[in-house]
């Protein structure tokens, strides 16, 4: 299981932006490197956990749960062959571009030390946004009804993270899994709880304590609403 690349992305005003300012930090390209990531902060407060890499959005993006995305590079070939357009590390705004390494099938809480230094914890999966969709289609894709395409597709979501060790990573960096909870649920799980399937819901409570704020509050609407 290895790092393959480390991106980061500066702010640009876009017209497809849901952020109130209008700019995004989405489309990220690899560093050379090293690359420092370190806790950012609570959630609607803190930005990137990654050293020059800029959140926009803190509605949804950066804080302490959310500081650093993953995604599989087996996942970006998926989609190379489905949209028929080569898809550079980076090209759906992860900060970690990973290979060998099971990103939809971690754990809830499960963590991961990359090179030396750094330990992360999963905490869910990207929710996509109309953000999303405007970036790829700046990059000369029809992403029409991308949305609902990537909530729906079997490649996964990618994994959301949170810094449990700081200090440096780079490409290159083997990673491994060093803690896995004594639960079932998965980040690809969690992602059709809160999206397509509903009624799952209540059962991903288990994993509340590492869950990110954000899936969290909706897992725990939702079993108030309809019981666990």
């Amino acid at each position: 299981m290895t790092l393959l690349s480390v991106n980061t992305g500066r702010a640009k005003s876009v017209a497809y932006s849901e952020s109130a300012s209008g700019r995004t930090g989405i489309d990220k390209r690899p560093v050379d490197g090293p690359v420092r990531i370190d806790a950012p902060g609570p959630a609607g407060v803190g930005a990137s956990g990654v050293a020059g890499d800029d959140v926009c959005d803190l509605r949804f993006h950066g804080g302490a749960d959310r500081a650093v995305y993953a995604f599989a590079r087996e996942d970006l070939d998926r989609w190379e062959r489905e949209l028929g357009k080569e898809l550079a590390n980076g090209s759906f705004g992860e900060n970690l571009t990973t290979s060998g390494l099971d990103v939809n099938g971690a754990l809830i809480g499960e963590r991961w030390r990359i090179g030396e230094e750094v330990v992360l914890e999963v905490t869910g999966g990207r929710i996509p946004c109309r953000t999303f969709q405007g970036h790829l289609e700046e990059l000369g894709l029809d992403a029409r009804g991308w949305v609902r395409r990537f909530t729906r597709a079997e490649a996964g979501p990618g994994a959301l993270l949170r810094v449990i060790e700081p200090g440096e990573v780079r490409a290159g960096d083997p990673v491994t899994v060093v803690h896995r909870p004594d639960h079932s649920v998965t980040v690809a799980l969690l992602h059709r709880a809160a999206t397509t399937e509903r009624k799952l819901l209540p059962g991903t409570l288990v994993a509340a304590e590492w869950m990110e704020s954000g899936l969290l509050a909706v897992a725990r609407q939702y079993a108030e609403k309809y019981g666990a």
